[in-house]
């Protein structure tokens, strides 16, 4: 029977976890599972049979992890020949067969849709029609790998399915709605929803969520949440209760069941049982618990909305111990000066500083001010960027910056490893994302702007994309050379965000070899340097702050404010730099 003839009818049952009972069967780790369709293919054979006679109506080809950036073109295309014809062997007459595509990584060097059409292509050649495309955080090069599979063969039928969490976003921060929105909406895919991550019971809050689709709904959770037993993950649920909870599933509108890590046999045969009772499908779906928006102002907001004046923004980098007297003295020097926001640098290139968002709530709480945390896509996952966004949130934070972040030197990548759960423009439309869907009051989001680049034009491509993608405003690296000042010009012509030009002061000579040397994304004009030759202390202070009022001369119609950087925590000179700037009416 047709399979599009068959979900008219009935619900369709799938497998489970293969990679997970292949390992608990044979004592092995997950990686193990794909070879195995070369090495040991009886075994994945008897797996196959053992979810057939479970009950399960579809069978995923073994073929999660089979790509060319993980191994070879000839092992993909026959271990993906060999998984097919173990599962051929396997099917019953009325088993329908799905080939099995996992996440394929992103990377630079790699055109990522041809590597989805290779997988394709390999399914294609051996005569498979049904497609599972699942365990994706988002639907990067998805809907263009839909399309191709339909143009090469019309009657493909093809499931998307995301990996999410139980609050509803993927590792790659997008909320699972736009996600079933967006693929819905696609008329090549045929049906979407969800997979590993999460158990049954939160799979249905999920789905309440999501709310009706015009497509079939897809789910396959874990059998529970995992534990760590001898380097392996285990998965200790009980197989009566999640197929109480996949029958749930069924009656709020999921007419795809299926299961993913830690579900045996013993889990699709319970489910199997519980899908023969009688479907009690909602029509409606119960309301959900609405987010109550809170009314909080947000001075610097405001200020760097206002025409007729330019906002100041400060960066004063955390200490490195935990000796905050002279931070919190700083703090309140600027506090005096009507700076309107303190930055704070997460631990800037990779050194190890107070934790930013946490000096930010001190500033916040003891001093009244805003502070505007930096926030790196280095140093923490998921789970802990959200958690600290709603305690940001909480403690009244209403501003964050968010920055992919300096990598963690060579030498101590042995000792600290770097975490990369983002990219700036992916946090941020996570962060966008609980804006929209879990925050009380919602962030402004800032993002950093490089006009010191060689080609300035990719820039402002990364910039619109963050824009896209929810950012409000951003804040430049410093202007110290007149091609900065012009690639400025072109960005306020092409940005809708607000713009706050960075200043950073130099107070020595010695001191703009060092930035154009060892920091990235600063360059000092060679003229520059050449006034500070021979200049002590007291001339370099005046220099730094004459050559900042210049430069916030020739910027001023292209910013809203100005980004002044401290250098070496010298805040005094951040004073005489805006009594300056207040003289000459530049704020």
């Amino acid at each position: 029977m047709d399979i599009r003839s068959w979900l008219k009818e009935h619900t369709l049952l799938f497998d489970g976890g293969m990679s997970t009972y292949y390992a608990e069967r044979n004592n092995t780790a997950g990686d193990a599972c794909e070879w195995a369709n070369l090495s040991n293919p009886k075994e994945v054979e008897a797996i196959h049979r053992a979810y057939l006679e479970a009950g399960c109506r579809a069978l995923k080809t073994n073929t999660y992890g089979i790509n060319r950036l993980r191994m070879p073109e000839a092992d993909c295309k026959a271990l993906i020949r060999a998984a097919c014809e173990i599962a051929r062997r396997a099917a019953k007459e009325e088993t329908f067969l799905f080939s099995t595509i996992g996440p394929i990584e992103e990377q630079d060097d790699r055109d990522l849709e041809a590597e989805y059409r290779f997988v394709v292509d390999c399914f294609l050649e051996l005569g498979m029609r049904n497609f599972l495309i699942e365990t994706h955080s988002s639907d990067l090069c998805l809907h263009e790998t839909a399309a191709y599979i339909k143009e090469r063969d019309p009657e493909a039928f093809i499931i998307l399915s995301f990996n999410v969490q139980p609050d509803g976003f993927t590792t790659a921060g997008r909320m699972i709605r736009d996600l079933c929105k967006a693929a819905e909406e696609d008329p090549n895919v045929d049906a979407v929803g969800m997979n590993c991550m999460t158990t049954a019971r939160h799979m249905v809050d999920l789905l309440r969520k999501i709310g009706p689709l015009n497509i079939p709904i897809s789910v396959m959770p874990n059998a529970s949440y995992p534990t760590v037993r001898g380097n392996r993950s285990c998965y200790d649920g009980d197989p009566g209760y999640f197929a109480a909870q996949m029958a749930v599933l069924r009656d709020e509108g999921a007419w795809i069941l299926g299961g993913c890590c830690g579900t045996t046999p013993a889990y699709i045969a319970a489910t199997s049982k519980a899908l023969e009772s009688p479907a009690h499908i909602r029509m409606e779906y119960p309301l959900q618990r609405e987010k109550i928006p809170q009314t909080r102002p947000n001075p610097f907001w405001d200020v760097l909305c206002d025409p007729d004046r330019k906002a100041i923004a400060v960066e004063l980098d955390p200490p490195e111990g935990a000796d905050l007297s002279k931070f919190m003295t700083g703090a309140r020097e600027l506090r005096a000066k009507d700076v309107d926001i303190i930055t704070i640098a997460d631990c800037p290139v990779a050194r190890v500083r107070v934790d930013s968002s946490l000096m930010a709530c001190k500033l916040h709480r003891e001093l009244g001010m805003s502070a505007l945390p930096h926030m790196t896509c280095r140093d923490r996952n998921l789970n802990a960027t959200q958690a600290l966004l709603l305690g940001l949130c909480a403690e009244g934070i209403g501003n964050v910056l968010v920055v992919t972040g300096d990598p963690i030197p060579n030498a101590s990548r042995d000792e600290v490893k770097s975490v990369y759960n983002f990219n700036s423009r992916r946090l941020i439309r996570y962060i966008k994302g609980l804006n929209e869907a879990v925050l009380p009051t919602p962030f402004h989001i800032f993002a950093a702007l490089n006009v010191n680049a060689r080609n300035f034009r990719i820039q402002l491509d990364i910039a619109r994309a963050k824009e896209e993608n929810g950012a409000d405003a951003f804040l430049t690296q410093p202007v110290l050379s007149q091609q900065a000042v012009e690639n400025l010009k072109l960005a306020r012509e092409t940005l809708k965000g607000k713009l706050l030009g960075g200043i950073m002061p130099v107070v020595s000579r010695r001191n703009a070899l060092f930035m154009n040397s060892e920091i990235s994304g600063i360059s000092v004009a060679p003229e520059i340097i050449a006034r500070y030759e021979n200049a002590d202390r007291a001339r370099g202070e005046e220099l730094a702050v004459e050559i900042s009022a210049e430069f916030a001369r020739q910027i001023a119609d292209s910013v809203d404010g100005y980004y002044l950087m401290t250098p070496f925590g010298r805040t005094g000179l951040i004073a005489r730099i805006l009594d300056c700037f207040r003289a000459e009416g530049l704020v």
